[in-house]
């Protein structure tokens, strides 16, 4: 899963990322676990949450026009592009207008503030877990433009695959607040908001194993069940 060195795609090859590298290299054992329980849990759940998937299905579809999961191409481990699924929560084209939203985004339809808010809209990517796109916990994906601008030691994040959840989102809450009165949302997310995720990704990085893994998924359960108090 983790390949020599000297295959490392050379855009994400500086010192920085090779001390982060130093100690993933480490953790052979752990990954190849990490990659079982992946594909176990992500198929487990993909049966379970079939009926209430096709239910979501339905409500899209009824309350707006247009197509029932929304894709978009983001970056995974090694800089591969691959297309993330959602259930779509925006009117159809919504994102020509931007990718970032804020809290009471307008194009953010009915049935979308509901998905949203309890992260229903990121079911279909069991399918890119299942597949080996991305993982359970992990870096989440960013767009191609907004990777251009990563540091050297941001780089590093992209050792491991793309997660569904991670520490950032347990512990960063405050990205639609920053967003919501600003003229240049790209300008905040790039200057403020990213840095800060990524101490919590890079965090991760240093501190990887399955215990935490396990520890950040209980967590962010914690939190989407806090909201439905």
């Amino acid at each position: 899963m983790i390949p020599k060195w000297e295959k490392i795609p050379n855009f994400a090859v500086n010192k920085i990322v090779k001390k982060y590298y130093s100690y993933i290299i480490l953790k052979k054992k752990s990954l190849i676990l990490k990659r079982i329980l992946d594909i176990l849990l992500s198929f487990l759940l993909i049966i379970i949450l079939l009926i209430p998937m096709i239910i979501i299905s339905f409500a899209i579809k009824i309350n707006s026009k247009g197509q029932i999961f929304y894709k978009q191409k983001r970056i995974t481990q090694y800089g591969k592009e691959f297309v993330i699924l959602k259930f779509r929560t925006m009117y159809e084209n919504s994102d020509k207008l931007g990718f970032l939203t804020c809290s009471n985004d307008s194009r953010v339809t009915k049935i979308g503030k509901i998905l949203r808010k309890f992260r229903l809209d990121e079911f279909p990517q069991l399918i890119n877990i299942l597949v080996g796109d991305m993982t359970f916990v992990g870096t989440r994906p960013e767009v191609p433009k907004y990777v251009e601008k990563y540091t050297s030691e941001m780089l590093a994040t992209l050792l491991l695959p793309a997660g569904l959840t991670s520490i950032a989102s347990v512990n960063f809450r405050d990205e639609s607040e920053y967003l919501r009165n600003s003229s240049d949302s790209d300008k905040i997310y790039l200057e403020k908001i990213l840095p800060e995720k990524m101490k919590y990704n890079l965090e991760y990085l240093n501190n990887f194993s399955i215990f935490l893994d396990i520890k950040v998924m209980f967590l962010t359960a914690l939190k989407i069940f806090s909201i439905l108090r």
